[in-house]
């Protein structure tokens, strides 16, 4: 590199070849990189390549690094060509290129190189979680007595296994975390560390909490990635900057955001992600958020959409700063349609929607395959064209007879730029306007304009709208307004379920489930009645953070998050879902002891306190724990010869037999073993008549589909239906002290250092509890004092779940 080269000339090439200027900036101030990077880039050819790839120029870089410290590397064009032509896509096969390359100076060939750096394997993550599977099981001893406390080391370990040598790094912590989980369980009391008694605090001590909650809030998706790049308020990009002014005295510069749904349907998990970005992004820089209705199509709109969208909101833990509705400015709007035909860049067209796709160069199904040409009602005078958007509103045109389109750039390569259409004929009531309009803005038309109404700084959405933002700041350049700035992030899907309005309408519709709340669904409704917490949604969202690339997950990680969250936050009771009654021949009529458990074990800082309960003559354990033949070595419980520990009673009990009744029921007899002392090989639930509850439904719940994309199925989604989606028990039991905890529910107990504490309301679906052995549970909406109905949120274990 010449020494005349100035750090600002470095910065204007490196930042050419497509590095941030930030990034540009850092790589100057250290000469020796700076000087390998521009050699390495001057010699390449076809720069282009690499433009504005942030991976390919990393992977450069990397290279740079490494030659400003050890010199050139024999033949790095192999490099360089692999990194321009994605063959080499990660830091370990550019490392592992400059070892083969240093190595072997000579006779260097494509094909060995390529198979030095692991050039076309792929390692699926079905491929990485079958070999990571192979590992654990080899070290499975080490599990089970380590637990959790070895899952650092194992990640360590996995990563150097040879046929894991190319996977993709991201892949391992998810599939670890999920194998640690259904092979061990959730975390317990043996996987907590004590601990240790805190010195006394000093100011020093008082800076460094001070600092640590401060890093703590940096760690929110909030700051990082998509949304800590975003812009401040009031520097959104502008064609007439003079427009900011009033603006910016409106904003005060606080965030202004906005979740604005269509009310034509009940919403889904996915739509958590946007309530949680649009809302907790103002919340978090101390902004504020509307809650603003898309109600520009009557003909689909319901009063229940509204309700419950209002209702989903405050269950997620936020309060609209206003709730507005695009109605509300219909007035605003006409007249803004007025001035965009004024100004030529608006007309009426009669054309039929085979006519537009035609003119627009679209065959039948929509893709490209014609010649694009103007509408034919395009050229129209502006006079004739006010006179007939006048005669749309007054009625003169039934639906689809006419429409308002605007007049916008056929020559771009973006289809929402091809004369979309504004206006549209609708003879229908609505809601909140009743008779007075016949026609109605469009979402193109509206929501862009209805933004800068509001004053919106962020227009957060999701990336299916990407091409919606030429459109959208075209419309208020035209119209000379405030122009919001358009952004767009990754949504939220979940594998395993559908969550297409029509195909949820059709479950419904056709008896397959219970509703659009059925606790089988990922509607919002559907969670909820199912018994999730709101704050284990968010939590679960922010792990995942925000990207602008869609977030694909496996529903068994989603209830994986659930599961993990209910374990810090929901009492233990015991509940037995297929009861047998056992006696005890040994003691007397009228023997009884009292027991008191804890309902929160281990939590010392639990303010949920105890529960007593009687042990009794008589009293059910489940029929899965006893059997008549002596017990093999997969059965711990109680058999012949083997008696068994029951929870929190002091001895034993021993099997005598098994008597079978006229009705066909049967009653175990067992003795009380009192005085022996001996270790159980394990200890299950009971429940004596005299502490239990009938219960009138217990719903299990599965995923109501066998695959991972049932929309993929040859037949259709309905025949992937899982017929056990939903399983029905009519004959369980549950302790008595539920009572206890639905009348103190919602319970609200806190996570400690988690923002997503979530107060919630009373109502059955906050009645949550881990039923030992069996799973988390919660009241059905149905339930009643006296008819307990209860659903399943979660099993124990994924392993379960599957099962």
């Amino acid at each position: 590199m010449s020494s005349s080269i100035s750090e600002d000339e470095l910065i204007s090439l490196f930042s050419k070849a497509g590095f941030e200027d930030k990034k540009s900036k850092e790589i100057v101030k250290n000469k020796k990189v700076a000087g390998s990077l521009y050699n390495l880039l001057s010699n390449i050819k076809d720069i282009s390549a690499f433009d504005n790839n942030e991976k390919k120029l990393s992977l450069l870089h990397q290279l740079a690094i490494h030659e400003s410290k050890n010199g050139a590397v024999p033949n790095h064009d192999y490099i360089i060509d692999g990194v321009r032509d994605g063959d080499l896509k990660t830091a370990l096969q550019v490392t592992e290129g400059i070892k083969y390359l240093t190595a072997n100076n000579e006779n260097v060939t494509k094909e060995s190189f390529n198979e030095a750096t692991g050039v076309g394997i792929e390692i699926t993550p079905e491929v990485a979680k079958l070999e990571i599977g192979k590992y654990l099981d080899s070290i499975k001893d080490r599990l089970e007595s380590e637990r959790y406390s070895c899952l650092p080391k194992v990640l360590g370990e996995v990563k150097t296994q040879p046929s894991l040598k190319w996977a993709p790094p991201q892949l391992f912590k998810p599939i670890l975390d999920e194998e640690f989980l259904a092979r061990l369980g959730p975390k317990d009391e043996r996987d907590t560390t004590k601990k240790k008694e805190k010195k006394p605090k000093t100011p020093a001590a008082d800076n460094k909490k001070d600092k640590k909650v401060g890093e703590e809030k940096e760690s929110s998706m909030f700051c990082e990635g998509f949304l800590g790049a975003l812009h401040k308020p009031g520097e959104e990009p502008q064609m007439y900057p003079e427009l900011l002014e009033e603006h910016r005295k409106f904003i005060n510069g606080k965030v202004l955001t906005r979740f604005p749904p269509e009310p034509n349907g009940f919403l889904h998990i996915g739509h958590s992600k946007a309530i949680m970005v649009n809302f907790g992004y103002a919340q978090y820089n101390d902004g504020k958020c509307y809650l603003r209705f898309d109600d520009t199509n009557p003909e689909a709109e319901e009063e229940v959409y509204f309700n419950s969208i209002k209702e989903m909101v405050s269950w997620l833990g936020y309060k609209p700063w206003k709730i507005t509705y695009s109605s509300d400015y219909f007035d605003e709007l006409y007249n803004l349609a007025i001035q965009l035909i004024k100004a030529d860049k608006a007309y009426i067209c009669y054309c039929t929607p085979e006519e537009v796709k035609v003119s627009r160069g679209l065959k039948e199904d929509g893709t490209l395959g014609g010649e694009r040409v103007a509408c034919k009602h395009r050229f129209q005078s502006i006079e004739y064209n006010l006179q007939e958007f006048e005669n749309m509103k007054n009625g003169k045109y039934k639906v689809g007879e006419a429409t308002l389109r605007m007049k916008q750039d056929l020559e771009s390569p973006s289809p929402q730029m091809w004369d979309l259409v504004a206006y549209r004929v609708l003879n229908t009531p609505h809601h909140r306007t009743g008779d007075k309009w016949k026609i109605y803005p469009t979402y193109d038309f509206t929501h862009c304009l209805v933004d800068s109404f509001e004053n919106i700084t962020h227009s957060l959405c999701t990336t299916e709208f990407v091409l919606s933002r030429e459109s959208y700041e075209w419309l208020c350049d035209a119209l000379h307004v405030y122009r919001p700035a358009q952004r767009e992030y990754g949504r939220l899907n979940l594998t395993g379920t559908i969550m297409s309005k029509r195909k949820i309408a059709k479950l419904v519709n056709e008896g397959y489930v219970r509703g659009w709340d059925d606790p089988r669904l990922y509607t919002l409704e559907g969670i909820k009645r199912r018994g999730v917490p709101p704050g284990a949604i968010l939590s679960f969202i922010n792990t995942l953070g925000v990207t602008t690339s869609a977030t694909n997950i496996q529903t068994i990680r989603f209830e994986s998050a659930v599961r993990n969250y209910l374990d810090q936050t929901t009492p233990r009771l015991m509940m037995i879902l297929h009861p047998i009654e056992v006696v005890i021949d040994n003691v007397d009529d009228d023997f009884e002891i009292s027991v008191e458990i804890p309902y929160k074990p281990g939590d010392a800082t639990s303010t949920l306190g105890s529960r007593t309960l009687s042990f009794t003559k008589r009293f059910f354990i489940d029929s899965n724990d006893v059997r008549s033949e002596p017990a093999d070595k997969e059965f711990y419980r109680l058999a012949p010869g083997q008696p068994v520990g029951l929870m929190k009673v002091p001895f034993t009990v021993s099997f005598k037999s098994i008597e079978e009744l006229a009705d066909g029921k049967k009653i175990v007899h067992v003795n009380y073993d009192e005085g022996i002392k001996a270790k159980p090989k394990t200890y299950i639930h009971w429940l004596s008549a005299k502490s239990s509850l009938p219960i009138k439904q217990v719903r299990i719940y599965n995923q109501l589909f066998n695959s991972e994309n049932p929309s993929a199925h040859p037949d259709g989604y309905l025949k992937d239906i899982n017929p056990d989606s939903e399983e029905i028990l009519t004959d369980s039991k549950i302790e008595n002290n539920i009572t206890e905890i639905i009348s103190k529910s919602p319970l609200n107990i806190k996570i400690p250092n988690s923002e997503f504490n979530i107060e919630e309301s009373k109502g059955n679906n906050t009645v949550r509890f881990q039923a030992l052995r069996e799973g988390y549970f919660c009241l059905d909406k149905d339930s009643k004092v006296d008819e307990l109905i209860i659903n399943r949120i979660v099993s124990l274990k994924e392993d379960s779940a599957k099962k």
